[in-house]
This record gives structure tokens, sequence and C-alpha cells, in this order.
């Protein structure tokens, strides 16, 4: 590993990519720590400790920036529930799925809908924090000094332009850095959490050592998940094809078998982050409003036997949703007979594209349930125990984790072996 990451500095061009994802990454982590201009910073604090679960949640997702009431306090969910809306139009109007369909220019469409979508959102929740931290729940109050009406606007146009600037860096890092910008974005804000959880773990009991064999044994049981967890993501069903004997000019070609390699979990980490904005949508509602039912249903849906059964069906349902968006047995099918390749034992044309749709259906089920129950057992422990430790390290936080790091990992280790040096897979 520490062999790979020397390997991947001695290359000059990746070398610049990966100082390039640092550097953005800093920024946003810089910016997590800069207050709305006119917050009166150390009263919002003291009010926000007091806050629900499910405004606890989101400041996960954040990584602190809306405790603090930064520039970045919403965080890169805006972006993140607009990709959702769009991944579902595609299904829904036919002009965007024709979109998707376009190729690069296609993809540059519903990128731009998708940034404006952004924006939009962006504006709601600012709005709606704004409303909610004024209310008698947070009682801030801006200095008298400047207009009222314009403090208000002053903190809505920061917090969208913080948004908007995020998705910036996301961009920039997918564009020029190394791995997807916006799963690095939340990798970090999720990492940065983990220390001062580490140390909450520690410091929450009366006895010190107690705290310490606490930490350390939810540590360690971590240790040996993650394992786990690397071995399902990088799971696959192999589906062999053979291509028949043919004559070329004076050349024969084919007689080659190959496989097609369908993961276990295509869909890596979608659908957790997918499942996680709709069932934390509710407390973004209940910002926005401030409405005692619609507060009283956000933190049904963010904690409880209710989010947890619902954990489960948004993400088996996302992730059979997301492998259909990604992966057309339609299309394989037909490249595989144009190849003059066949499934041994299945018939070429509608049997193939049926046996590849059905082992698609049978592994998709087993990959989904292993990471609703990877995501939904440590928040169960958290329920009962409170212990912040596992919190952080939570499913959907450990499986987000470990997901982008393997994702940017791959890319790292293509880069290597296209100048020759061993990878970290081996």
């Amino acid at each position: 590993m520490l062999s790979s990451i020397v390997d991947a500095f001695k290359v000059p061009e990746l070398r610049k990519k990966l100082l390039f994802t640092l550097a953005i990454l800093a920024l946003y982590r810089f910016g997590s720590y800069v207050p709305v201009p006119g917050i009166p910073f150390h009263d919002f604090a003291s009010s926000f400790e007091n806050s629900g679960v499910s405004m606890a949640m989101l400041d996960l997702f954040t990584g602190g920036a809306l405790s603090n009431f930064s520039v970045f306090s919403l965080g890169i969910m805006p972006y993140i529930t607009a990709s959702i809306i769009m991944q579902l139009m595609q299904s829904v109007i036919p002009a965007i799925g024709k979109w998707a369909r376009e190729g690069e220019t296609g993809r540059k469409k519903i990128t731009q809908v998708t940034r404006y979508l952004t924006l939009g959102l962006g504006l709601i929740n600012a709005i709606g924090y704004l409303l909610l931290f004024k209310s008698s729940a947070y009682g801030v109050v801006f200095s008298s000094e400047v207009p009222e009406l314009l403090s208000d606007f002053m903190v809505v146009f920061t917090l969208v332009a913080g948004t908007a600037f995020i998705m910036w860096m996301g961009e920039l890092i997918t564009q020029r850095g190394v791995g997807n910008g916006m799963s690095l974005i939340i990798f970090v804000s999720i990492v940065s959490r983990v220390p001062a959880a580490i140390f909450s773990s520690v410091s929450e009991t009366s006895e010190v050592g107690m705290g310490i064999a606490v930490t350390v044994l939810t540590l360690a049981i971590i240790l040996v998940i993650i394992p786990l967890i690397i071995y399902v993501e990088r799971a696959q069903r192999r589906i062999p094809v053979k291509y028949a004997n043919r004559v070329v000019g004076r050349q024969m070609m084919g007689g080659q078998s190959t496989y097609i390699p369908l993961k276990v979990n295509s869909a890596g980490v979608i659908p957790i982050i997918f499942a996680s904005c709709i069932l934390y949508f509710p407390a973004q509602l209940a910002a926005l409003f401030n409405v005692g039912w619609l507060t009283t249903f956000a933190n049904a849906v963010s904690t409880g036997w209710i989010n947890w059964i619902l954990t489960i069906a948004l993400i088996v349902f996302f992730a059979y949703f997301y492998t259909t968006m990604v992966f057309s047995p339609e299309d394989t099918a037909n490249n595989i007979q144009k190849m003059g390749g066949f499934v041994p034992g299945i018939r070429p044309g509608k049997a193939t594209v049926e046996y590849i749709r059905n082992v698609i259906r049978h592994i998709t089920l087993p990959g989904g349930l292993f990471i609703a129950a990877i995501a939904v057992v440590p928040t169960i422990i958290f329920f009962f125990t409170g212990n912040d430790l596992v919190q952080a390290f939570g499913g959907t936080s450990i499986l987000i984790m470990i997901g982008v790091a393997l994702d940017t990992m791959s890319k790292i280790d293509s880069q290597l072996r296209e100048y020759n040096y061993e990878g970290f897979f081996k």
C-alpha cells in the first residue's frame, strides 16, 4: 500500500492530480469553519447542541458545517437530491431519457439542468434554515446595526453561493483530479467527524478505563467488518462468453473465451446515498416550515424502527433501480452477438437478454440486502447505546467511506498500471 502511494507520486501527471484533489478538499474543509456573516457564533453553537436527531444526521453529512452555520452549511445534499430527481426523471420524462442516450451531448444537458435544480433546492434549504434558526427553537438574533431584511438576504445569498461553490469544487475534482468529486466531498465530511467521535466515545462514561475499553472494542469490530465489506464490494458473478471461429481475410478469428463481470453490488454506495437523502428530506422540510407535526414526522423517519424499515426498503429499491439505469442487458447481448459471441447453453438474442437480466436480479437482491444490513445494524446499536463512535462509523458512513476509497484507489490503480507501476490491487 505504502509503495503504491509512493509510486503514484512518482508519476508527474498523477502527482498533479492528487495534489490538486487534496488542495480542493482542504479548501472545502476550510470553508466548513467560515461562519456566515453576522451570525452570533457562540449563541448559535450552544443552541444547536439541543437540536433533534434529524439535524444531527444532516450535520454529519456536512462535516460539522451546519453546526458551525458556515458558508457550506447546506453541504452537498442539494446536489445529491437534484441528481436523484434527474435520475428518476430519465424514466418518467421521455425527453430527459433521450438525453441520457445521446452520449456526451446529452450528459452535458442533464448536468446543466442538475446545476440549476441544485441552486433552486439550495435556495429553498437556505430560506428554511434561516427561518428555523430565527425561530424560538434556536433564537438566533442578528446584529441590530444592519437592517433585518439585508441580514436575511446576506445569509440566504451566502448559503446558496456556498452550495454553488461546493458543486463547482466537486466538478473540478472529477474533471482535473482523481476520483468522483462529489463522492470525495461526502467522504471527507464523514471522516472529519471521526476524531471527535473517538474522543467523545472515550470520555462519555465516568470511568476513563471503561470508555477506552468500549472505544477499542468498537474499533476492533469495525476493523473486522471492513474486509467483509470489501469482499462483497469486489465480488463478481462472471457470465462465460465464447466466440465462434470465423475467417477474416486469411486469418482465423474467434475461438476465444471470456466473461462478463457482473458485480454483486454494482450500484456501489449510490443506494445508501439516495436512501439517506430521501429519509432526511423531511428534516429539510421541517427546517423550512418549522411545523410541530412535520418536525415530529422528520424525527420519526430519521431514527427508530420506522427509519430502519424504510432504510432497508429504499436501499434494496435503489440497488435495483440504479443497476437497471447503468447496465443494459439488451445492449450487452447485442454487442456479444455482433462480435460473433454467445453464452454457452443460451441461444443468442432474446434468450441471452433474459438470461443476463435474471442473473442481475438474483445477484442484486443479496447485494442490496447486505448493504442494507450494514447500514441499519449500526444505527440500531447507536439507538440503544448513544455511542458517537458508532454513529460516526455507522453503516451508511462506513459503506460510503469504503466505497469511495475503493473507487478512488481503482482509478489511481489503472493510471499506475499505464506507467508499469504495481497498483493497490494485486
